[in-house]
């Protein structure tokens, strides 16, 4: 991988997924990467390349249907004994114009001892992440909030809000509800909107699945994919004050292409 002809190019935008183990952070990068293969995306935008196809293709494998099955959820994102996570990069041409963007897949288990203790040695990969990203994506897991242990995983999504308000210093920041085909009880819909309010102060909602909503085209796009990957890859970047003595740009690009299985 040419890290050094990724470097020299224009500044590299890098969004940051922060939620859970099994919210489906995976999956919706796995999916954007699928759409993009089928020629789908926001409109004047087209894949260009990318220095992490075997990346790529790992946790998009899974979401294929091939002779032996159908499509499947990508493997749980290990965590591993790493520091930093697993960066995808993507070269995209918008308008005849070439941007480099990175998306980060980190392990679930990260962000949820950072949220409640941030200089947490195992969670010093969710502290990296947090001061290297310029876009924030918060994800709540609809399957989780409406399950057997919604409780637990309202506790854990307020905190891990919390945290990323604290950490946000101006960055354009979304709360990304995930499998949104899950219904929500209409009283966690607002305790959750209501901790974001608080916690985050501005920021975009959006509600994603990988199920086709009733009635949608029948070439499965989803629901609300492109319209995140739109938001994510165009929102204006607001510069923020970076920690002394740290360089997440610099590091970043000594670990693009660590993708966990």
């Amino acid at each position: 991988m040419d890290i050094g002809f990724l470097a020299g190019k224009a500044r590299t935008r890098l969004v940051g997924l922060f939620g859970a183990a099994e919210s489906g952070k995976t999956s919706l990068l796995g999916a954007w990467y699928l759409l993009l293969g089928r020629d789908i995306g926001p409109d004047g935008m087209s894949f260009a390349g990318s220095l992490t196809l075997e990346g790529w293709e790992n946790i998009a494998g899974s979401l294929r249907w091939n002779a032996m099955h159908g499509p499947a959820f990508p493997p749980h994102t290990s965590s591993g004994t790493g520091r930093h996570p697993g960066l995808l990069h993507l070269e995209l041409q918008v308008h005849e114009v070439r941007h480099d963007i990175l998306f980060a897949d980190a392990p679930g288990e990260w962000f949820s001892r950072w949220a409640v203790r941030r200089d947490a040695e195992e969670a010093a990969g969710a502290l990296w992440l947090s001061e290297a990203s310029d876009v924030l994506i918060v994800v709540a897991d609809s399957d989780a909030l409406a399950g057997p242990r919604l409780g637990v995983a309202r506790t854990n999504l307020v905190a891990l809000l919390r945290r990323v308000g604290a950490e946000r210093r101006g960055r354009p920041v979304a709360l990304v509800w995930t499998k949104c085909d899950v219904k929500v009880d209409d009283q966690m819909q607002q305790a959750v909107t209501q901790a974001a309010d608080l916690a985050l102060g501005s920021y975009r909602t959006f509600s994603v699945s990988m199920h086709s909503a009733p009635g949608q085209d029948p070439h499965n796009r989803g629901q609300g994919l492109i319209e995140l990957f739109e938001w994510a890859l165009s929102v204006p970047e607001t510069p923020f004050h970076r920690p002394a003595g740290r360089e997440p740009e610099r590091e970043l690009l000594r670990h693009v292409g660590g993708v966990h299985a």
